[in-house]
């Protein structure tokens, strides 16, 4: 399993998201938004999963996996 940070441009598309993953069964959380990372929206989705082919990005801005973040 893979680390990986959503951001997204709004609040609002960040929980869509986040009851997506959860339905999916999986394993996330919503945090703050780490500045170096976006200034969009204070609003992240942190989650576990083998890749991110399947998941949906009509509301997300970027997804980077853990240790891509400099």
């Amino acid at each position: 399993m893979n680390k990986y940070i959503a951001t997204f441009y709004s609040h609002y598309d960040a929980i869509v998201f986040y009851d997506h993953l959860k339905k999916k069964g999986v394993e996330a959380k919503l945090a703050p938004t780490p500045r170096k990372v976006s200034a969009s929206c204070g609003t992240c989705v942190i989650f576990l999963a083998l890749d991110t082919d399947s998941l949906p990005d009509d509301e997300v801005e970027a997804i980077y996996k853990e240790g891509e973040i400099t």
